[in-house]
């Protein structure tokens, strides 16, 4: 049995990126780049009005000048500004030659059609967008391993990029064990259950970016076993749930020996969750997960999301924390590694009051989790603790007031 540090070192250590290919960059939303961008010309290609305002020579502040012709955005400005004399120009338009500041329409006062009266004071450069500001050419605006959103999706596109390169998505393969279990579309006798495991992962992963398969429940012996993980053996990942304890139909992991599967831990000192293990068959990586709900959903956001964050290229695979206060007293039994799962309304960390290893209620209302050492029996009120997130949604249920005085 080893420790979840050292559990994860050999997940870090071990998950390599996987391959990479090119697709349009609508289809890239969720991917990871698979190398760097550089831009090939500047933004904004020219100097251009940040404004709808006039174009002016700084030695008219104050002063009554002329106002001549309107560019406009997407105009070849022609125009020479001099002393006497302000170009009425649009926001994009390119800034004209001898142009010194850009004056705002509404701090202008209007003489005549053709004359207006510019104010007292005026900034050198004011109002003006120059050439290369936001992005230089030739330097890289776009960073390998970075997955990409929507906002990525405007930097490609403003520099006329159409296609890129990313890693492809982890593809994930997931069984259950126990002839006792149930799809949840089939019906089921009083003697038997629904397979919660398996969709909640199917799900998950799915969340995380992965291409999912599901191989409906697999049998107890042996033999049904191996059929089942040679079926999945052409994913990057197979992931199982049941049958790695100690029971009489626990034949999960002798299956995958079997049939070749390197064992690289197995059992970690975690509570809960401790049959965990993490191999190695062919080039398919394996994490056989405890049945129990609550215990497998632990372990899964613990080693699994690690996993397929790292298979899908990005270099952001480490557990994110947050540092938060404990709302109340939470005492408990000390002597083990125990995670515990919790809510967290953005300032406090509440641990869930009931939730033993196979309960499914409390998988929905869990935003994150704390990792205990087996020495602490008490945390007390308003303690700093590092919560692991599983479900943030920073979106709120309440008004603030989210202004900065």
């Amino acid at each position: 049995m080893i420790k979840i540090d050292k559990a994860l070192d050999i997940i870090y250590s071990t998950i390599e990126k996987k391959s990479k290919h090119i697709v349009p960059i609508e289809d890239s939303i969720g991917l990871v780049t698979a190398k760097e961008y550089r831009a090939s010309f500047d933004l904004p290609r020219f100097d251009n009005s940040a404004m709808d305002g006039y174009a002016v020579k700084l030695n008219d502040a104050g002063k009554a000048v002329e106002s001549r012709e309107i560019i406009y955005a997407g105009d070849i400005s022609k125009e020479s500004i001099v002393d006497g004399v302000a170009v009425k120009i649009m926001t994009g338009a390119p800034i004209p030659k001898g142009c010194e500041a850009i004056v705002p329409i509404e701090d202008v006062d209007f003489l005549t059609k053709t004359s207006i009266i510019l104010p007292p004071t005026i900034k050198p450069n004011a109002m003006i967008r120059w050439k290369g500001e936001d992005i230089k050419s030739g330097k890289v605006f776009l960073k390998s391993n970075t997955r990409v959103t929507g906002y990525t999706i405007a930097l490609l596109a403003s520099q006329g990029i159409t296609h890129i390169e990313v890693y492809r998505k982890p593809k994930v393969v997931i069984f259950s064990t126990g002839e006792e279990l149930k799809a949840h579309y089939e019906k089921i006798e009083p003697h038997q259950l629904y397979n919660s495991n398996a969709p909640m992962f199917y799900s998950r992963a799915l969340e995380l970016g992965c291409d999912v398969s599901y191989i409906s429940s697999s049998g107890d012996t042996i033999e049904e076993l191996k059929a089942s993980v040679k079926e999945a053996m052409d994913s990057d990942l197979i992931l199982t749930s049941g049958g790695v304890s100690v029971g009489d139909k626990d034949f999960t992991i002798q299956a995958f020996k079997k049939l070749g599967m390197e064992v690289l831990f197995s059992k970690v000192d975690i509570k809960p969750g401790k049959p965990t293990t993490f191999g190695k068959i062919r080039s398919s990586f394996v994490v056989n997960l405890p049945g129990n709900p609550l215990a497998s959903m632990v372990n899964f956001e613990m080693f699994v999301k690690p996993i397929i964050l790292k298979l899908s290229g990005t270099n952001s695979f480490y557990h994110p924390l947050i540092t938060t206060r404990l709302r109340d007293n939470y005492k408990f039994k000390a002597g083990k590694y125990t995670v515990i799962l919790g809510e967290w309304d953005g300032d406090t960390f509440k641990p869930l009051d009931n939730q033993k290893s196979g309960m499914v209620s409390p998988l929905d209302r869990a935003d994150g989790m704390i990792v205990i050492t087996p020495d602490v029996r008490l945390l007390e009120k308003d303690k700093m603790v590092k919560m692991i997130p599983i479900k943030i949604s920073m979106e709120s249920s309440k008004k603030c007031d989210f202004l900065i005085r």
